[in-house]
This record gives C-alpha cells, structure tokens and sequence, in this order.
C-alpha cells in the first residue's frame, strides 16, 4: 500500500507539472471574427510563429459580438494563459475584457484595432490614417481633382474603421475630392452590395468608391456591375480576393496590410513579454498600394 501511494503521489506531482509547464508555453488570440479572410490570414500567421517559437497558441472567435468577446476572455483567464492577443470587436467595448485580463496579471497586446481604454503592453497593425490618406491620393490621381466619390466604412466603434476614415477625409477635406456620401456597411461583403445600390440609386454621378476593406468593395462591385456604370473601386486590406480582383481589372487598387505578419508579429511580441523584455507600445506594419 505505501508504495502504491508512493506511485500515485508521483503521478499527480508529475501531471501537476505537466499541466504547469503547459501553462507555461501557453498564450492566446481572440479574433473579432474569423468570417472574414483578413482575419482568418492573421490567425494563420500568429499561429506559424507560436509553433516556430515552441508556444501553444489558443483561438477563439468572438463573432463580432461584444459580449462573445468578454466571455472569451474570462475563459482564458480561468485557463490560466500566459499571455491574450486581441483584436477588438469593438475599441471601447473591448476596455472590460482587458480590465479582466489585466486584474489576472496577463499581458494583453493588440492586433489591427486598438482599444480606447485598459492597459495593453502594444498594439500591432499598420498605419490605418495613412492607408486611407492613400486611398485618397490613389482616387484623386487616376479619376481627377473634385472626383465625386463614395465611402463605405466599417464597424462603428472600431479603431480601423475610424482611422482609415480620418486618412481618408484628409484628402475630401483639401479640396481633392467631392464626397457624395459615407455609410457604414460593417466590413461585410453583403452588406457592402446593399449599402452600395442605395447609394448609386441616390448618387448617379458617381465616379470613384473608397471601401474600408475587399469585402465591402467586392460586394459594392457587384452594385456597380449591375448598374452598368464606370466606377472606380478602391478596397483595403489586400485580400487574396481583393488582390485578384485588382488583378482582373475589377477593382482599381487595394491599399495592403500585411495580416500574417500582423498575427507573427504579435505572437513574436508577446514571448519578448513573457521574457521580461521591453517592447514597443505601438509597432507599425507596412502598408502598399496594389493596383494591376
């Protein structure tokens, strides 16, 4: 019999450790939804560099919901991970799932949105103000100053669609282009159809459209051949779709990020923090314009 507590007592002393030492190597990435190429691409990319670097990367898809998202992350820190990548639903609804992790002691680092409040150690993404000031620049060069254009933003409330507005605007607002009008269609490709036909139906006139993202600017490109008329058609993100529609000569351009890198740079971040290492507060990622 003592001998037999003996095996036992080894046994769960060796599980306990097991199960630490996988805590240990550990960390996580919840994506605001992975119904969406772009983001599916960044997972992709966390998800090589974790395995490259010897760490177990857990993801979760929030599903553009809120609520999805603060339920993810009270998983995971009743899972005891060393470390969560996120990328926001939404930049002040995320602040309460930060707060969470941060009361647990876990480092959260940020990927493409940025989050209005709680303590994130970096947020990784590109240059969103400055993608969409391309965006500008690209219409107002190939169809002319005073372009009469449309926008279709994304998700209200994110730290994306609000930036790459402002870029966007900086060229309206010099005088380069006549904005007609600027809805939101929520990053969506189906949404971005329907939002688009309304706007054609009250705007006629049109001459170029400035999209967001590739799904909504394939899905303002099926408005667009359905009216029959020549619009130019600038998309954002640079989606294997996006790009092969640029390719055909569908879409005029599309102002790319690079989101495997997004995803490899935050797993990459993330294991200098666990390190004990300094790291930027905000780490830029290329952007370029890809147009056929």
């Amino acid at each position: 019999m003592k001998k037999l507590a003996t095996l036992i007592s080894a046994a769960l002393l060796s599980a306990s450790f097991a199960s630490t030492a996988s805590a240990q190597d550990t960390m996580a990435m919840v994506v605001s939804t992975l119904n969406n190429p772009f983001f599916v691409t960044m997972k992709e990319g966390a998800e090589a560099k974790a395995k490259d670097l010897g760490y177990k990367l857990i993801v979760l898809d929030s599903q553009n919901d809120p609520s999805k998202e603060l339920s993810n992350v009270e998983d995971l820190t009743v899972r005891g991970v060393k470390a969560i990548l996120i990328n926001p639903t939404d930049s002040d609804a995320v602040s309460n799932a930060i707060r969470m992790a941060n009361r647990s002691g876990i480092p959260v680092l940020t990927l493409d949105r940025g989050a209005s409040r709680g303590d994130v150690v970096s947020h990784i993404a590109s240059d969103n103000v400055a993608g969409g000031e391309m965006a500008g620049k690209y219409i107002m060069e190939k169809v002319g100053e005073k372009a009469r254009v449309i926008q279709l933003e994304g998700i209200a409330g994110t730290s994306a669609a609000r930036e790459r507005g402002e870029g966007f605007m900086k060229t309206v607002n010099s005088g380069g282009l006549e904005l007609l009008g600027s809805q939101p269609a929520d990053f969506d490709r189906t949404k971005g159809l329907n939002v688009m036909e309304n706007m054609i139906a009250a705007n006629p006139d049109v001459q170029a459209v400035f999209a967001q993202n590739d799904e909504m600017a394939l899905g303002a490109l099926r408005a667009v051949q359905a009216s029959g008329k020549d619009v130019l058609i600038v998309g954002f993100d640079g989606t294997e779709d996006g790009i092969a529609a640029v390719n055909r000569g569908l879409l005029g351009a599309t102002i790319a990020q690079q989101p495997d890198l997004i995803g490899a740079l935050g797993v990459e971040t993330a294991v200098k923090v666990l390190k004990g290492e300094t790291v930027e507060k905000y780490i830029p990622v290329d952007l370029k314009v890809i147009a056929k």
